[in-house]
């Protein structure tokens, strides 16, 4: 039974550290209400409006905030206590998750409410994140960062399967009401987990959280040609195939559904990214990282193309799954080369530009599938954003070779 060892899921991670262990399960249950959120929204806002357009619109207005928050948030978490940050930051997202439920309670018909509501919690998700990221690699040791980074992707897949199944079930059963009400509640109990973490204070002298202390971070990556590919990659996919914001136009006008149909879109990626790590025991052997980053984003395109030739559910599904496990593996190594690579003062500040890139690109994503499904068809859309995804991975490939020789045994930023 050795051999099976080596192939599924390395769970060291949660054994030898109980802080770690506290942080991801209060993630995992926070992301599940958030997605139980994100996906109340798109609905709410599809059926208010009846346009793919207006869904995009709700990834538009969750970036400007992600991006100017998530580089000041960054520059913070280096400068004072992660634990302080991240439960000032929590506490907002908590109160704007009860204005979500309270709107819904209210009967509100104005689609910019909820576009108002969806900035306001991308800014305190930008300033929550690099803070409680930028923990991890000071509660278990560099050798078990990737496994640790496998498990926070299942973490948040899993919260991205169940969420939108139980969002979309609690729309169709109660209202929109039920679904931002289990969020409020979700985020409660993962509130409590965050309060039991560890004061964690700067390990060295950091500048004052500001524009200096962010140009800092910025100018590190600008020489840090390996970290830097990595988020240029995840932008070709996330920015060109995100599918995201067609789902309810594909779950109405192609596949003759609902809200259910909706969940089940919305689950599908998750699903795939979750089956991949059931099996990741063997992330932690792979040596060329980047090889494996740049293979798992251009399979990510052409299963997400390969969506948008077909009419059947089934299969759709089956491609969208397919895109999760893609995501999940490049993920897994993009967040370890970060982490590994990245010196622990200006790690906050390198988590809050990977904030940005992998939160905002799917929101930069929305905005372009909706704006070209407009234009040319939800179907169409999806073609042309694969199609894209794999020439964008191409070019920066050849513009940057040495990528391709990222070793994980001598990281190299």
């Amino acid at each position: 039974m050795g051999w099976l060892r080596t192939i599924l899921t390395d769970i060291r991670p949660l054994q030898v550290s109980a802080p770690y262990r506290r942080l991801f399960f209060g993630n995992t249950i926070a992301q599940l209400g958030q997605q139980m959120t994100n996906v109340a929204v798109a609905v709410q806002v599809y059926q208010l409006t009846g346009s793919s357009f207006y869904v995009g619109l709700v990834g538009a207005f969750g970036l400007g905030p992600l991006v100017v928050l998530g580089l000041y948030g960054g520059a913070i978490a280096d400068a004072i206590d992660r634990r302080s940050l991240a439960l000032m930051a929590s506490a907002g997202l908590w109160a704007v998750s009860l204005l979500f439920a309270l709107q819904a309670y209210l009967d509100n018909t104005s689609v910019w409410l909820l576009l108002g509501l969806v900035a306001i919690q991308s800014g305190f998700y930008a300033l929550n994140n690099p803070a409680r990221s930028a923990m991890v690699p000071r509660l278990i040791d560099k050798e078990l960062m990737p496994a640790a980074s496998a498990l926070n992707m299942a973490s948040f897949n899993l919260g991205y399967t169940m969420g939108p199944l139980l969002g979309a079930l609690a729309i169709h059963w109660s209202g929109f009401a039920a679904a931002y009400t289990i969020d409020v509640l979700t985020f409660s109990a993962a509130y409590y987990a965050l309060l039991r973490m560890p004061r964690m204070p700067p390990l060295h002298d950091s500048p004052r959280a500001g524009l200096r202390s962010v140009l800092d971070g910025l100018g590190f990556l600008r020489r840090s040609p390996n970290l830097r590919m990595t988020f240029v990659l995840d932008l070709c996919a996330m920015v060109l195939a995100q599918p995201r914001a067609l789902f309810p136009a594909l779950a109405y006008k192609v596949y003759g559904g609902g809200a259910a149909v909706v969940g089940v879109l919305q689950a599908a990626p998750a699903v795939g990214a979750l089956v991949a790590f059931l099996f990741s025991g063997w992330v932690s052997r792979v040596r060329l990282q980047g090889v494996a980053i740049v293979l798992a984003i251009m399979g990510y395109g052409a299963v997400v193309g390969a969506v948008g030739l077909t009419d059947l559910l089934w299969l759709g599904v089956l491609m969208l799954a397919l895109s999760g496990t893609a995501d999940m593996i490049s993920s897994a190594y993009r967040s370890t080369i970060l982490q590994v690579a990245a010196p622990d003062q200006l790690r906050g500040r390198l988590q809050g530009v990977f904030i940005v890139v992998v939160a905002g690109g799917p929101r930069a994503g929305d905005f372009v599938a909706g704006s070209l499904a407009s234009r040319v068809g939800e179907q169409a859309a999806l073609v042309l954003g694969g199609a894209a995804c794999i020439v964008g991975v191409v070019l920066a490939v050849a513009a940057q070779r040495r990528f391709l020789r990222y070793d994980a045994l001598e990281p190299t930023p």
